[in-house]
């Protein structure tokens, strides 16, 4: 836990918002990249990815004080101390996602080719937030013996937790997302319909977070069904079958050809 990176006289920069930061600026940097690639509007690719960020932010702060709300209605002013940590990653997608439906209407650029150029700056911005996360002391695992357990002395841990092995939780997301990140690269590179690549994302990602969750410690998150099913599997099940279905749709709408031929061998 690394929660101070260093200070500019009396201005402390916190490593999680610095994370974050950095994780955004690689983002725009893809996201540009994959929109000359594609041909698009580059200015107004560039002003819904600004847009997206500011509202993924404040969404994903928005359902983090929701989870803690007794704690914040306590100390209001501590809902603004966001570089002390305090996202929670879902909150983003579900803020912009209609928000950026809305956008593409209104300025007619094709939905799934902008969702595909988005995706993957998505996932690498989600791995730097990881790291932050764990500079930060939030988001954090279960007890663990492995070799590899960290010890963490944030507030944000739970007093009989802190000072023990826990499990790296914050690094297997991140590595798994890095993993994720160049596999929708190589899928934007070979796809063969538009909405390919989002897709593979949102069928992908929630499996990711349902196996981590596993290891979580954190039990603010909270559970649908206690010690089961957290909040983040429930709505991981949710964005994957969602993400099943709308594959589905896109591959009969515009591969007709595969999904007559699979109905035919399954007769």
């Amino acid at each position: 836990m690394f929660p101070l990176l260093f200070k500019i006289g009396p201005i402390p920069i916190h490593t999680y918002g610095f994370l974050i930061a950095v994780g955004f600026l690689i983002a725009v940097s893809v996201i540009k990249r994959l929109t000359l690639r594609t041909g698009l509007n580059e200015e107004r690719v560039l002003d819904l990815t600004f847009w997206s960020l500011a509202v993924g932010f404040v969404g994903a702060r928005l359902l983090f004080v929701i989870t803690r709300l007794n704690s914040f209605m306590a100390d209001p002013a501590s809902i603004l101390r966001v570089w002390e940590g305090g996202l929670v990653f879902f909150g983003g997608p579900l803020a912009v996602v209609p928000f950026l439906i809305w956008y593409v209407r209104k300025y007619k650029l094709p939905v799934w080719k902008v969702m595909d150029i988005f995706a993957p700056g998505l996932v690498i911005a989600h791995a730097f937030g990881r790291l932050g996360c764990l500079a930060a002391g939030c988001c954090y695992g279960k007890p663990t013996d492995m070799p590899w357990g960290i010890r963490l002395h944030s507030d944000l841990v739970d007093r009989t937790m802190q000072d023990i092995p826990l499990h790296p939780t914050q690094l297997y997301e991140s590595f798994a997302l890095i993993i994720l990140f160049f596999g929708l690269m190589q899928v934007f590179r070979k796809k063969t319909f538009d909405g390919q690549v989002v897709l593979t994302y949102f069928i992908v990602y929630p499996i990711i977070r349902s196996v981590v969750e596993v290891f979580r410690g954190d039990l603010i998150r909270g559970f649908v069904i206690d010690d089961l099913l957290s909040t983040s599997q429930f709505i991981s099940l949710i964005v994957f079958i969602l993400g099943l279905v709308a594959l589905m749709y896109r591959l009969k709408k515009v591969h007709p050809e595969v999904t007559r031929v699979n109905a035919g061998a399954n007769v």
